[in-house]
């Protein structure tokens, strides 16, 4: 057998594979054995006809064709293994000739990564400010919870709570039907469809209206665009009444809120916490794109870039409960427009985890069976007041060799996000990484919202 390599771009090896005759024939040989018991030839018991009785029965192009399936995988697994190629996955095939057999193989070899003076990337952090209107935004949610909903005697208004039945058509078609649905008509927020809301205002009691609005052009299903016709009959109108801002207010909230200053302190605090947490995992997503942009080598092959994709789109039909199928056909877009709508974001998803799995070896970081089994425990704890037959059920959900793998992998990530973040955050006089908008995600430590802040309330 005649074997010659050649280094290609991208973390990949081109073998050129060309078998001996006598390699082939052998080949042949077993190609007969095989097609002898499946294939009947007249006068002949299954399995027992001639060689030259088969092949002038099926002709010897079917038999080599067998043959070349046999002698391919063979040859190839020769090759890398007497070259000491490393193959990450399957090669693309390429073949020369039949007769002799020649073949070419690209195969993925693993990720040339390294990361150069990583030590000096700095990335420079901004200031965390809290958003006074977001804060107010709160506030108002917060008085919306405790809102009295009074029944009016007039027509609809913004922000208005109505019952109503409600029916919607599609080219006389019924899309939707609900009866005494109730409809809370805040301003600026979409209900049920755009323009919904508008066309109920003004609406009385007891009397029929009919609206007509058209489907978002971004909606996922194949009404997309089209006119709609809404038949609503309103039931019941209610005013929402705000509470008063004051420490009366403040109590009702919760019983740790004496007065509307110390409501509103906590609001503040909860707003700022969530503001330094969403600023932190944006300091460390640009840490990660400077790693990886700062790299003196970071190649790989295509190969893990199409698993990146593959992962991605097996998730997103997870979540959404359809097969791929169906879900092209609510999108409108062929498998292929999606993977070439994703390959940019996996590219950098990928080149990003090499960065980052390149800085955990060189910094020497790992993770100990100790350190799964306090996360684990960690775990555990935040079930609450769960009894110790359930706690042991969460412990034996978390111990499981996959689950603990799991659990090692993203610990390792987390300690290895933090010693970058440390990197990057000295203050030596080494000049900022520039920053990226290339990439998304971040790893932060997890940090309760003002919502959270409100349910305990």
């Amino acid at each position: 057998m005649k074997v010659s390599t050649q280094t290609l771009p991208e973390s990949q090896v081109l073998l050129e594979i060309e078998v001996d005759p006598e390699q082939l024939e052998q080949s042949m040989d077993r190609a007969y054995r095989k097609l002898v018991q499946r294939i009947e030839v007249p006068g002949f018991r299954k399995g027992k006809a001639p060689k030259n009785m088969l092949e002038r029965q099926v002709g010897r192009g079917r038999i080599l064709e067998e043959a070349i399936d046999i002698a391919v995988p063979d040859a190839y697994n020769k090759a890398i293994e007497e070259a000491d190629i490393d193959a990450i996955g399957q090669p693309q095939i390429e073949m020369m000739t039949l007769e002799p057999l020649a073949f070419k193989a690209t195969v993925p070899i693993r990720p040339t990564v390294d990361l150069g003076d990583y030590k000096s990337i700095r990335v420079e952090r901004e200031p965390v400010e809290v958003n006074e209107e977001e804060v107010q935004a709160t506030l108002t949610e917060l008085r919306q919870r405790y809102a009295i909903h009074e029944p009016v005697e007039r027509p609809v208004k913004v922000n208005d709570i109505i019952r109503a039945d409600v029916r919607i058509t599609v080219d006389e078609n019924e899309v939707f039907k609900d009866e005494d649905s109730e409809l809370h008509l805040r301003e600026g927020r979409v209900v049920l469809l755009p323009g919904f809301s508008e066309g109920v205002i003004g609406a009385k009691k007891g009397e029929a209206k009919q609206i007509t609005v058209t489907i978002p052009e971004d909606s996922e299903n194949s009404l997309a665009g089209k006119s709609a016709l809404i038949d609503l009959l309103v039931k019941e109108v209610k005013e929402e009444r705000l509470p008063e801002l004051d420490d009366e207010f403040a109590q009702q909230v919760g019983e740790a809120y004496p007065t509307l200053d110390e409501l509103m302190e906590r609001i503040r605090a909860d707003h700022r916490e969530r503001a330094e947490g969403q600023a932190e995992a944006k300091y460390r997503d640009e840490a990660m794109t400077a790693l990886a942009e700062n790299a003196a080598t970071l190649e790989f092959p295509p190969v893990l870039v199409d698993r990146e994709i593959t992962h991605f789109l097996n998730d997103q039909l997870r979540n959404t409960g359809m097969d791929l199928e169906r879900y092209l056909e609510l999108t409108k877009r062929t498998e292929e427009d999606m993977r070439t709508e994703l390959r940019p974001s996996a590219t950098e998803r990928v080149r990003r985890s090499l960065a980052l799995g390149k800085l955990a070896e060189d910094e020497g970081l790992d993770v100990t069976d100790a350190d799964v089994d306090a996360e684990i425990e960690n775990l555990v704890g935040q079930a609450g007041e769960a009894d110790e037959q359930q706690l042991a059920r969460y412990r034996a959900l978390f111990g499981t060799p996959e689950a603990r793998a799991s659990l090692a992998n993203s610990l390792l990530t987390r300690k290895t996000m933090d010693r970058l973040a440390e990197i990057a955050s000295q203050t030596d006089g080494a000049k900022p990484a520039g920053k990226s908008k290339k990439g998304a995600g971040g790893a932060s430590k997890k940090r309760k919202s003002s919502d959270e802040t409100e349910e305990e309330a």
